[in-house]
């Protein structure tokens, strides 16, 4: 049986609401205004566990009966958060074992949020009993459409320490390893003389002489663990709700760090859903990027969210300047930028999507968080976006929902080069980077792209309908993955890898053979030597072809390749230092594709040369020009097609249309030269 996509008939349009936090006078009115908004569904409740249980067993629905029973009268669904992301004050005190520890041992007390651990039997005893009653006395409430699990799995933190993690992770490693000497070789403990003895000596890493310096494959498995027992955390409350309200979806909200949120999806939701906050993007930016993307590289983050939910939820689309009392302060969005963020979430396959939040709160973190009402609850400038916002869905949601994104290309990641990465340096930044550059030349060119993450069930099948495949870094390759990419060149497929590819088995450890190690076969090189590019060594450049002009940087990594097969072409060498005019990029034919090595971590330039090779062009370049400061995205099905075009720039920009098509949100046929405004999007059929 398939799963319910985030909607099919008609796109949801809503915004996060907290009836706690106002006057229940105030209740009809908010309501009213969402109608009238455009807004269908709200998200009610994933912060108000004392509500619900004041004190431990006793449990009261008053405030919420009321809140739900209203919204429904004007005609709005709701979403229940379960609110298990903030444990009530009487139950830290009663059962301080639910806490969560660091690294150090330090204990986290009440007084945030997210200050417990998932391995706590307690904790878990008492999720499940808010999660019964909760779902026993909404499960057939018809205002009800579905539910939110815990609010943000492993954001603020995702690392555990309590002793229940320690006892929990022991468990993980037996039920894994089966015997100590296996866990002693995958872990490599020989080295050092770490090697365990008894399984009452194995922990979660712990302080060691050097700070945050653990086994490195201990670390490996420590990711794999946090992941594994956050989904039999969320488990437990999502069978509680299929029991006891089967008509109703399940989700929840994310994309955090050491989570498998395929498997999360897979095994308990619905669809996925997302919290989308572009300007993120921009505040974190480096100064010393070239050309950076600032709110337009959140469609990175949104294509990663797609690979895991084709159609998915934004549970919270950020509507205002967003901000802590102390960290993470932004300027307020300009004219229309609210606008534009709202669609490229739908671009990328939205389709539910609610604002956080109604308004602004008054106290707490996030008094500067701001929602689409300032505190005076006056009408403004954001308000009346969203109303244009949903009058324009209002028709053409109907038309949107359902279809899904096409990408001939997709960036390949994994979960273990991920959390491997975190820890080692030799290879775990050089990913996030040439992720970013790469997007950037495939953005510039109106190319759309999926973000595709290898699984232990991905298929050819999975693979074969993208022509072209970029995995830039993958230091860990089992041969079985090596043999999979294999299987998509013979049959045609570009291939593209990266410096630090295929030297590493599952375990985190080195092959002893000669790099690029499980990808040998499939580049037709080795690796003669490698160096870090810092310090005393300066960054040389790579020069394409026979071309003297045609240099790019080789940055931060130099992987200085040697040919061993006839079918390798070397398309770029190396320009400067003692490795000068060594083979730096090579092409190999295997059946009837190819692999790249690229022996350096990537840049916009040098992926700009690879494509110039490949002859790969936008999906719309016969119909449409467009300037690069439009991003591209197209969503189909089999009987329609639309192109989402996505103004980032706040000047307007000109685009050609060589064919007549059809604006969606506002009716109007262009052809030709056609301007769009700044922040301006259309979408095109």
């Amino acid at each position: 049986m398939s799963k319910p996509v985030a909607n099919e008939q008609r796109f949801e349009l809503g915004v996060c609401y907290y009836p706690e936090h106002w006057p229940e006078e105030l209740w009809a009115d908010d309501y009213r205004r969402m109608v009238e908004t455009g807004f269908t569904i709200v998200r009610l409740a994933e912060f108000a566990w004392s509500i619900f249980e004041p004190e431990e067993g006793v449990f009261q629905f008053e405030l919420f009966d009321k809140a739900i029973d209203l919204a429904h009268s004007y005609g709005l669904k709701v979403i229940l958060g379960t609110p298990t992301a903030t444990p009530p004050a009487w139950l830290t005190e009663r059962y301080p074992e639910v806490l969560n520890v660091t690294n150090e041992g330090v204990t986290l007390q009440h007084g945030m949020r997210r200050h417990y651990n998932y391995s706590s039997p307690k904790y878990r005893e008492l999720c499940a009993a808010i999660t019964r009653q909760l779902a026993l006395h909404y499960g057939n409430h018809p205002g009800v459409a579905g539910w939110q699990i815990d609010n943000e799995l492993n954001c603020e933190i995702n690392v555990f320490y309590s002793e229940s993690d320690h006892l929990a992770f022991r468990e993980w490693v037996q039920a894994k390893y089966k015997t100590l000497d296996q866990l002693n070789d995958a872990w490599g403990t020989v080295f050092w003389n770490q090697t365990y003895t008894s399984w009452s000596q194995v922990f979660l890493p712990r302080p060691t002489p050097t700070p945050k310096q653990p086994n490195p494959h201990q670390a490996l498995d420590e990711k794999r663990f946090i992941s594994d027992n956050t989904i039999s955390f969320a488990k437990i409350q999502a069978d509680i709700i299929r029991e006891l309200a089967p008509s109703q979806w399940v989700t929840t909200n994310g994309l955090f760090g050491h989570l498998d949120s395929h498997e999360l999806n897979e095994k308990l939701l619905d669809f996925f859903s997302y919290d989308s906050y572009p300007q993120f993007a921009s505040i974190h930016t480096d100064p010393e990027e070239a050309e950076p993307l600032m709110d337009r590289s959140w469609s990175l983050s949104l294509s990663a969210v797609r690979s895991i939910s084709p159609n998915f939820c934004i549970m919270e689309q950020q509507s205002g300047p967003g901000g802590w009392v102390n960290r993470m302060n932004m300027p307020s969005p300009k004219p229309g930028q609210m606008r534009l963020w709202t669609y490229q979430s739908i671009a990328h396959g939205a389709d539910k999507l609610l604002y956080f939040r109604w308004r602004t709160a008054t106290m707490g973190h996030e008094i500067y968080w701001h929602g689409l009402n300032d505190y005076h609850n006056q009408p403004n400038r954001r308000v009346r976006e969203a109303v244009q916002i949903g009058r324009e869905l209002a028709e053409a949601g109907k038309h949107i929902a359902g279809t899904r994104n096409q990408a001939g290309v997709a960036i390949l990641r994994d979960y273990d080069n991920e959390w491997d990465g975190e820890y080692d340096v030799w290879h775990g930044p050089f990913m996030w980077q040439s992720n970013k550059e790469w997007f950037k030349a495939l953005q510039k060119r109106h190319i759309p792209n999926d973000v595709l993450y290898l699984r232990s069930k991905t298929t050819l099948e999975d693979l074969i309908p993208y022509q072209v495949l970029i995995y830039p870094h993958p230091a860990i390759m089992s041969d079985e993955t090596a043999r999979l990419l294999d299987q998509y060149v013979q049959q045609g497929g570009t291939l593209i890898f990266g410096c630090r590819t295929g030297y590493k088995d599952t375990r985190g450890q080195c092959y002893m053979r000669p790099f690029p190690g499980a990808a040998r076969d499939l580049c037709g090189i080795t690796v003669e030597e490698f160096t870090m590019v810092q310090g005393t060594r300066l960054p040389t450049s790579i020069r394409w072809g026979n071309d003297t002009e045609a240099l790019t940087g080789a940055d931060a990594f130099n992987d200085i390749l040697h040919v061993e097969e006839d079918t390798v072409e070397v398309m770029g060498t190396y320009a400067s230092d003692y490795y000068a005019g060594k083979p730096a990029v090579t092409r190999n034919r295997r059946g009837k594709g190819e692999v790249w090595y690229y022996g350096a971590v990537f840049n916009a330039e040098a992926a700009h040369k690879i494509l110039d090779s490949l002859n790969l062009s936008s999906p719309a370049a016969e119909w449409l020009e467009l300037p690069p400061e439009v991003e591209l995205q197209i969503r189909s099905n089999d009987k329609s097609g639309y192109a989402f075009l996505l103004n980032y720039s706040e000047e307007a920009v000109t685009i050609t249309l060589k064919d007549h098509k059809t604006d969606l949100l506002t009716g109007e046929p262009l052809s030709g030269s056609c301007k769009l405004e700044g922040f301006g999007v259309r979408v095109l059929y």
